[in-house]
């Protein structure tokens, strides 16, 4: 199964322009939704286009799939640009350390559900 059609990669994609939506369009904030949720989801998200470009264009195309290192490298990485490197340098972001356990929530979720090898794609 290609990532995009990823019950659970849709799923995070749909709740995230629907969060997005509400907020921007009807200014309406829920506040547990409007400090976490787009933590939560931005990792199954992001990992999933990337491993989708990856599948595209590296040479184990569908078998391709993240490594835990890699995963935790990019969780890691993830945390620290967004919740270190720019609140130190910016007023518009605030460091949250429950931001960090979120984007491991969805980090966890994307390798247990989305990271699969695709056995029925050639």
């Amino acid at each position: 199964m290609s990532v995009l059609k990823n019950p659970l990669f849709i799923i995070c994609c749909i709740a995230f322009w629907v969060n997005q939506a509400i907020e921007r369009a009807w200014e309406i904030y829920i506040p547990w939704v409007h400090a976490y949720l787009d933590d939560l989801l931005a990792m199954p998200v992001i990992f999933g286009i990337t491993l989708q470009i990856f599948r595209w264009i590296h040479p184990l195309k569908a078998k391709f799939r993240f490594s835990k290192k890699q995963l935790i490298i990019g969780w890691i990485y993830f945390s620290l640009i967004f919740e270190v490197f720019l609140p130190s340098r910016s007023d518009i972001y605030t460091a949250d350390p429950w931001d960090v356990v979120c984007y491991g929530i969805g980090t966890i979720a994307f390798y247990i559900f989305i990271n699969n090898p695709s056995i029925t794609e050639k």
